[in-house]
């Protein structure tokens, strides 16, 4: 993991979003049809850092991100990106949104996926040119799916869907990434391949909030972690904040999973 980011004091106690801070997040509460999502969440990112959104089903994993982008409406609280408003800042954020939630059966291939990342840099209704080309190839580079750029996307197996997805948001080149569970239903080669470009992003210092469901990688792949059930339970570095005290207050009664990944932690600081 990169050595700890030197991040400087905000100016005064009452400032609410930090400068430092690529994503803050200050007393945010979300609801559904009058039934709360999340409650009273307050959460600064540490900058350069591989962050996992872990919590049960219903927690409100999605909805944190969604509503960090403002895909959701939120009833109280403010958000932040860099200091300042996710709408000035919106071209540093890359999202990457669950896989279930796009239309794989629009007629695209995998390049032009890609490249409708960049409609921000190349202008709504101006040509893509050969040099948004370029850089759209160059991201499915990264992800291993320069093969496919030609391959429709409705032909791609669950895998390859997700590197292209990805590689959309690598084309934006932003300074902080939001994925809602990049990890969920793919191969072991994409997940091999995802960790490779979170390590990569992380190497350029980028900075990478991931929904992220598999408790017993969490260690393995991820510098911090927020621990999500409506409220947030924990966040902070994966060795002070993963413990078994805090996932049994994040999940409640499943004991046998917990005891697993606890008996795996204990094993990996032993070794």
């Amino acid at each position: 993991m990169e050595p700890e980011t030197q991040r400087p004091e905000p100016a005064g106690s009452d400032d609410v979003h930090p400068a430092w801070s690529p994503l803050s997040i200050h007393d945010m509460t979300v609801a559904y049809h009058r039934q709360p999502v999340l409650w009273d969440i307050d959460y600064d990112a540490s900058p350069g850092k591989l962050i996992a959104i872990v919590g049960p089903n219903g927690a409100g994993k999605s909805t944190l991100i969604k509503a960090a982008l403002n895909l959701v409406p939120t009833i109280s609280g403010s958000v932040a990106v860099f200091g300042d408003s996710y709408r000035k800042q919106r071209g540093r954020v890359g999202y990457v949104p669950q896989r279930s939630s796009v239309d794989w059966d629009f007629p695209v291939n995998a390049l032009e996926a890609v490249t409708m990342g960049l409609y921000r840099k190349i202008g709504w209704f101006r040509p893509v040119r050969k040099q948004h080309r370029q850089l759209a190839m160059k991201a499915l580079v990264r992800v291993g799916m320069q093969d496919y750029a030609m391959r429709q996307i409705s032909q791609l197996s669950g895998g390859q869907q997700q590197r292209v997805f990805l590689a959309r948001a690598l084309a934006q080149d932003s300074d902080l990434y939001l994925m809602d569970e990049p990890f969920a239903g793919v191969d072991a080669a994409t997940e091999r391949a995802i960790v490779d470009v979170l390590r990569g992003l992380q190497q350029d210092g980028k900075t990478a909030l991931v929904v992220h469901h598999d408790l017993q990688t969490v260690a393995e792949y991820f510098d911090e972690v927020i621990l999500l059930n409506l409220r947030l339970i924990a966040s902070g570095p994966v060795k002070e904040v993963f413990t078994t005290e805090n996932l049994r207050a994040t999940y409640g009664g499943k004991l046998a999973l917990l005891d697993e990944v606890s008996h795996r932690m204990t094993m990996r600081g032993e070794s």
